[in-house]
């Protein structure tokens, strides 16, 4: 049965109490949320890698690459402060992978190599996104860090994860919901 106050498969935008950590200004998706604990990716803090260099770092080739430059330039996320050297990929359409995790929505998180090798071939989905490290939370953390205003979890959205700009992606996370950055509080909301 599926846990209705799950956060699983939403993302979590920064509130300013987080300012000045590692976590200011940042959108996490929600990859896991249930009793044992939380594990999200932040999809819009940039790494200085980006794709190509990650193949070439695995000794694979980057010629296919060229004809997409828009992939082979595609930058990489620090997807959290927790082990930073192991990449994850969300994509669409799920496909099949060695080491993947089918979410709803028709994505996928993948951890394996025979990933990478595709990319080099040419043979990626349509969309991803790859993240080094992974933010994650212990069981009944993440729900008291919202309590405290660090956090406001929206639902799922395939363009903010996949179109818009690292940059941009926080501010439009806050305008889906109709909230500037100048109206944010560092004030709790409820009681």
């Amino acid at each position: 049965m599926e846990n209705l106050n799950s956060l699983e498969h939403h993302f979590l935008i920064a509130m300013p109490n987080l300012a000045d950590s590692w976590f200011e200004k940042t959108l996490v998706y929600v990859v896991e949320d249930n009793q044992h604990g939380s594990m999200g990716l932040v999809v819009n803090l940039p790494h200085k890698l980006i794709l190509s260099q990650l193949l070439e770092h695995f000794q694979l080739p980057t010629d296919r690459l060229n004809s997409r430059s828009d992939l082979a330039e595609q930058v990489i996320m620090m997807g959290g402060p927790v082990d930073m050297e192991h990449g994850f990929i969300l994509h669409q359409p799920p496909g099949d992978w060695q080491k993947s995790i089918h979410l709803k929505d028709n994505l996928a998180m993948t951890v394996s190599e025979d990933f990478l090798k595709a990319v080099s071939e040419g043979n990626q989905p349509e969309k991803l996104l790859v993240c080094l490290g992974f933010a994650g939370w212990e069981a009944g953390q993440l729900n008291e860090e919202i309590q405290q205003n660090n956090w406001l979890p929206i639902p799922y959205n395939e363009s903010l994860l996949f179109d818009i700009e690292p940059d941009q992606k926080w501010l439009v996370a806050l305008n889906t919901l109709g909230i500037s950055p100048e109206s944010l509080s560092m004030e709790a909301g409820h009681d």
